[in-house]
């Protein structure tokens, strides 16, 4: 049994850890904030990395170098054995996680004053849908990206289930909680018997009734948004000139789903993509669309057209309409949202956010007139369409808004308690 455990949230879009304790505490882990950009900046003058803020400031700063995000998303997918060219070299993605995820370690040690080799780490419930190998494949590139962190033993621990463990500290009556975690790349799901009697049980088996969830997430509605706003500005849609006459064909649209997907923009900082939009340049009906989508490509503007539909998505949490700004494309340029709009493109996703849910719930085997609360985390429980979707769901139970980029850290850090020693009841 060991002490030196941490919980860590390695989350697609936001990350956070928490040291155990009688009252676990959230690590400051930039500039005095717990939550950091899951981000990642390959500094070519300094050949340093820097992450959260700090890699998202040189990236806009036009710093000399190669940003990246949303690396999770790699998980179970072909990329998370694959390696990349950052400055002629090659990198493994795995090492460039694990690079983040010591990052993380090395800050809480230095808030601990002490070191930190054990971790309990959390999991989607589905790293990847309909694919159970895939799913145990990703745990273990986690687990063994854990290891290269610096982390010797390694366990893990469903999300919801996390935020489950956080939500029961304020009970003072035993409940029957579904809880609804949603962040950028999953939305995840359990249904738990919690109590203050259960604070002080190890064993919690007996009071997970049902765990599910989907593998979509606010970077997927980012991407959607994009497509709908931001890509027809650059091209998507438009029409090209056979060379041999004919009518006209539509320009392929596998250009622009990569530019939308956070993951696999820096897949088209290549020769061969930039040889093929050449040819749409050439052939295109409107060139000055295709010459927006060229200068994008070569000058490696993918994440900032990222961030910007990311800022628009949050701007619509409070209110009715927003700006994309996309002057770094063009001067002026802008495409507008607003939250009507939004909610119509993102209902099929919503809607199958709302299906991973009530399938948890008949899981537990408790409709919704059994839910004594459902308790809310993640950055996109705050969408206002996704958020009524899943409160129309349970229409009677309570609405608890938990800590929305701290609860998994801090269910983990209880966790890590029990598992690792240092916990209190």
């Amino acid at each position: 049994m060991t002490n030196n455990a941490i919980g860590v949230d390695f989350g697609t879009s936001n990350s956070t850890a928490a040291l155990p304790g009688a009252a676990p505490v959230l690590v400051p882990l930039e500039d005095g904030r717990s939550d950091m950009p899951s981000a990642v900046f390959f500094d070519f003058e300094t050949g340093r990395r820097k992450y959260g803020r700090a890699a998202i400031d040189a990236y806009v700063g036009d710093a000399e170098g190669r940003f990246m995000r949303a690396l999770k998303s790699i998980l179970g997918t072909s990329l998370e054995d694959d390696v990349t060219y950052i400055n002629g070299s090659r990198v493994a993605f795995a090492d460039i996680i694990a690079g983040f995820l010591r990052a993380i370690r090395q800050t809480a040690e230095q808030a601990r004053g002490s070191a930190i080799d054990a971790v309990v780490a959390g999991r989607p419930v589905r790293f990847v849908d309909d694919d159970d190998a895939a799913d145990r494949r990703a745990e273990r590139t986690l687990e063994r990206v854990y290891r290269a962190a610096g982390f010797a033993d390694v366990t893990f621990q469903y999300e919801p289930i996390a935020a489950a463990l956080d939500y029961e500290r304020a009970v003072d009556r035993e409940e029957i909680a579904l809880i609804a975690d949603l962040g950028g790349g999953t939305s995840d799901f359990s249904v738990v018997r919690i109590s203050p009697a259960g604070r002080k049980r190890a064993d919690r088996s007996g009071d997970i009734l049902a765990t599910g969830g989907v593998h979509l997430g606010g970077t997927d509605l980012d991407r959607l948004a994009s497509m709908a706003r931001v890509m027809p500005a650059l091209g998507l849609n438009s029409r090209l000139k056979r060379d041999f006459g004919g009518d006209p064909i539509t320009i392929p649209r596998h250009v622009f789903v990569q530019l939308a997907t956070w993951q696999k923009i820096h897949l088209l900082y290549d020769r061969a993509i930039l040889r093929e939009v050449a040819d749409y340049l050439r052939l295109a009906e409107s060139p000055a669309l295709i010459e927006r989508l060229s200068h994008v490509l070569h000058e490696r503007l993918g994440h900032r057209l990222a961030l910007e539909v990311e800022r628009a998505k949050i701007a619509l949490t409070d209110g009715e309409r927003a700006r994309i700004d996309l002057a770094a494309v063009e001067p002026g340029l802008a495409a507008e949202i607003d939250r009507a709009a939004f909610a119509a493109i993102i209902e099929r996703e919503t809607q199958a956010i709302r299906q991973a849910m009530q399938e948890t719930m008949r899981d537990a085997g408790i409709g919704p007139d059994g839910i004594s609360a459902i308790f809310l985390t993640g950055g996109t429980t705050a969408i206002p369409h996704v958020r009524q979707a899943l409160l129309e769901t349970v229409p009677g139970a309570p609405v608890v808004d938990g800590d929305r980029f701290g609860s998994v850290g801090i269910g983990l850090a209880l966790e890590a308690g029990r598992r690792f020693g240092g916990a209190s009841a």
